[in-house]
């Protein structure tokens, strides 16, 4: 196709869906050749390895027209609403080619002051054609060592408002200067930071090759019928619940006392209201959330649940309306502290399910892990002395779901991906001496839910160490729908005596650490399993002979092994009688 072949289809009523579709799919391609700079170029082992990152391409009115393919919900969502804020600091007309807008400010954005926001204008024949935006949690913001346990925003760390990060391609020295001398990780922080802005870049030259290549003159007609497509898509699904109220609650351990997460869905034809009335009042500790990452979350949630293969856009959000009572948990007022805010902020979509799980009862996931699990470690690495810090992200289970059980050890709502031991005990004085799945932590159900994993880790040098453990579910376990069990509890603690969670616990050479991220509760009645299925996950050591028969009424018999940790088909069976016995009671 050439460029005038494009150009002469004129206005979005006129792209015929071959266009649309190679126009869409190049878009696509940008924002993760966007991504790719970034992870490629980044500092920190967060944004490198764990991908908690959003990018996302924009129009000229500050629109999202498209994200990469990977990132999380509290970052892009978060990132897309909040594009405006930075825009209305710094309008279009007062800004020049290279300069490069950047803020952390937690009412703005994504709700912590650890993440970042980079947005960059992209100039074509001296006007702006489309904004590139990046989100990335930074390896440091100072204050605090990352946790739960601040009292307000200002013990947490440094706070940016929406300022130049590069003005006409010229670093902001001062402000870098400032970051510099208030963060443990300079070199990683600042490092990120001029990689957001690099993938920015990237992205903004490979959107121009796009624009010269198909002859667009401006991103915005394409931009309106995609967003258009997405909006009617998504009011389409909505329309097929039935009209009415639907609620439900989830428990969140919380800081000093249980969090309650309360949610009011409301269909409305085409559109649907979701009020967080009801929830707990804002903590006194950094576990509180902004109403934009609530918003992140809701709207991500009503979509998976109703439209997942809608794309991702500013049209996406529209029929979906967020509201949480302005000082309660999900809408907390300036200057609550909300480091650890994902620790409640990840419970909405899990609410939301609840609720929906009323009018979408086969569609569903049972409860799941929620929160993922985040410890930061200090320590001094045994060789040289010099002090490390090191942030590891971990996962529980998914909830299951009609058909199909959870899925083990992976992130949801939350997309980050793990840090492997090899980088983790290369980049700190850590070992990571023990990783695996826990047995029986999946929920029992006709369909089980995903399993949690068990860590361990210990610091190689003589001196103190510490850990920040930002988890959850240790109090409240993961519930199942129609009958099925819930999902075990998470646990943490140092040569088996427990610790406070959200806190920053100091260590003694020698000891161990466990950390155990919960599972994911069941669905349906667990008597209800094929005693095949339970068989296979006792020989797969999902779950213990015990378990199979206190949970899935099998009774299994092991019928031994040359080597008890070969676990083969053969070594084990079902005594039918007792299974028969056992489950008709």
């Amino acid at each position: 196709m050439t460029a005038e072949t494009t150009a002469s289809k004129g206005t979005p009523e006129t792209l015929d869906p071959v266009t649309l579709e190679v126009l869409w799919n190049r878009l696509l391609s940008v924002a993760n050749e966007q991504q790719a700079a970034l992870m490629r170029t980044a500092f920190s082992t967060v944004v490198r390895e764990s991908q908690d990152l959003a990018c996302g391409v924009f129009d000229t009115r500050g629109q999202m027209m498209a994200q990469s393919i990977t990132g999380t919900p509290g970052h892009i969502n978060p990132m897309a609403t909040g594009v405006r804020h930075l825009l209305a600091a710094y309008p279009p007309e007062t800004l020049s080619p290279g300069d490069v807008l950047i803020t952390n400010d937690p009412w703005l954005t994504s709700g912590q002051l650890n993440d970042f926001t980079v947005l960059t204008p992209i100039f074509r024949n001296g006007a702006i054609v489309a904004y590139f935006g990046n989100l990335c949690h930074a390896a440091d913001i100072g204050g605090q060592v990352f946790s739960g346990e601040a009292h307000e925003i200002f013990e947490e760390g440094l706070r940016v408002p929406v300022t130049k990060l590069f003005d006409k391609g010229e670093p902001n020295h001062e402000l870098l200067k400032i970051i510099r001398a208030n963060v443990r990780l300079p070199d990683e922080t600042v490092g990120d930071l001029y990689a957001q802005a690099s993938c920015n870049d990237v992205g903004g030259r490979a959107l121009l090759t796009m624009m010269d290549e198909f002859g667009l003159g401006s991103v915005d007609p394409l931009a309106d019928e995609i967003i258009a497509r997405s909006e009617r898509a998504l009011r389409e699904a909505i329309c097929s619940l039935p009209d009415g109220v639907y609620t439900h609650e989830v428990w969140s351990d919380g800081f000093e006392e249980p969090i309650v997460i309360a949610v009011a869905l409301t269909v409305r034809d085409d559109e649907i209201d979701i009020d967080f009335a009801g929830s707990s009042p804002q903590s006194g500790r950094g576990i509180n959330v902004v109403l934009n990452y609530t918003h992140g979350y809701a709207s991500f949630a009503l979509k998976a649940a109703v439209a997942p293969d809608v794309p991702h856009n500013e049209g996406a959000f529209r029929p979906v309306h967020v509201t949480a009572p302005l000082g309660s948990i999900l809408n907390c007022v300036d200057p609550a502290a909300v480091a650890a805010r994902h620790l409640v902020g990840h419970f909405v979509p899990s609410a939301i399910f609840g609720a929906l799980a009323q009018a979408l009862p086969e569609r569903l996931l049972a409860g799941g892990a929620d929160p993922i699990w985040l410890s930061v470690w200090r320590g001094l690495r045994p060789e040289s002395g010099e002090p490390f810090m090191t942030a590891i992200f971990q996962v529980g289970g998914t909830g299951a779901r009609f058909a199909k059980d959870g899925l083990s050890t992976t992130g949801f709502p939350s997309g980050v991906a793990g840090v492997p031991a090899e980088v983790i005990e290369s980049l700190s004085g850590l070992v990571q001496s023990r990783r695996e799945l826990r047995p029986d932590s999946g929920g029992p159900g006709r369909t089980r839910g995903g399993l949690g994993q068990a860590t361990e880790f210990w610091h190689r040098g003589a001196g103190p160490w510490s850990v920040s453990a930002m988890i959850d579910r240790t109090r409240f376990a993961a519930q199942g729908f129609a009958g099925g069990g819930p999902g075990a509890l998470g646990e943490f603690a140092a040569d088996g005596q427990p610790l406070k969670p959200k806190t920053v616990v100091a260590l003694e050479p020698g000891q161990t650490v466990l950390l155990a991220p919960p599972g994911g509760a069941g669905f349906g009645d667990p008597f209800q399993r094929p005693v095949e299925a339970v068989l296979a996950d006792v020989v797969a050591g999902y779950v213990s002979i015990e378990g199979a028969e206190r949970d899935y009424g099998v009774v299994v018999r092991y019928l031994g092994g040359p080597d008890r940790l070969v676990r083969l088909p053969e070594h084990f069976a079902v005594d039918e009688e007792e299974t028969v016995s056992l489950r008709l009671g």
